[in-house]
């Protein structure tokens, strides 16, 4: 990104707290009902492995009850005000297959090495500083076998939408995301990772948001 400007802006995680402290008591009414849907494209993917589940960016809980209750579901999230909402959600409805809800930096998880079966991160990618460290954390993780599952807006790669995305890039990240993320940053991981591709899929609304499965090979 060099010489574009995008980088200049301040993007950390005092940034992205903030935002989502900001966020924490409208959340569920602002953007459940438009991330419904790649919610559960995720939950759906996640249910078809099964076993010891990591969902990063947990936030307020929302998608822990579409988890059958045969799997293993750990909650984490950067922003506390967020996690207490989730937390408020298991009180007044428990779910026994959840294990854990903790605050936590996505670049440091706080876990063995190939310690899930699967890691899913909803609307999460764009909303860390340092995604391709997330991205080591998310595979130290995982088993050999395993996936990672994302869920995500991606910037353009060219035309009028690129143009939008990059010109309104520090508005966006005052709101606690990039909207100018390319796929190509995720390839480029993949590759260097040892994750093979094995689905990308535009989900609903309108085909603005993406699913990718990453696979981890088996040695």
């Amino acid at each position: 990104m060099s010489g574009t400007g995008v980088e200049a802006y301040t993007f950390d995680k005092d940034v992205v707290e903030k935002a989502y402290a900001g966020w924490a008591p409208i959340y569920d009414v602002v953007f459940g009902p438009i991330f419904a849907p790649g919610r559960a494209a995720a939950v759906r993917a996640a249910e078809r492995i099964g076993g010891r589940v990591l969902d990063v960016g947990v936030g307020t809980g929302i998608s822990l009850a579409q988890y059958s209750s045969r799997n293993r579901i750990v909650g984490i999230d950067l922003s506390e005000p967020m996690l207490r909402r989730a937390k408020a959600r298991l009180r007044r409805r428990p779910l026994g297959n959840v294990d854990m809800l903790a605050v936590m930096d996505a670049e440091q998880l706080g876990f063995a090495d190939a310690f899930f079966d699967v890691v899913v991160a909803q609307f999460v990618i764009t909303a860390v500083p340092d995604p391709e460290a997330a991205l080591d954390e998310f595979a130290r993780v995982v088993k050999p076998g395993g996936e990672i599952i994302l869920v995500n807006h991606l910037g353009a790669e060219t035309g009028l939408r690129r143009v939008y995305e990059r010109r309104f890039a520090p508005l966006i990240r005052h709101l606690g995301w990039r909207a100018e993320f390319p796929f190509a940053r995720l390839d480029a991981w993949a590759r260097r990772a040892g994750y093979r591709l094995v689905e990308r899929r535009e989900v609903q609304p309108l085909g603005h948001f993406t699913l990718m499965r990453f696979r981890k090979a088996v040695n």
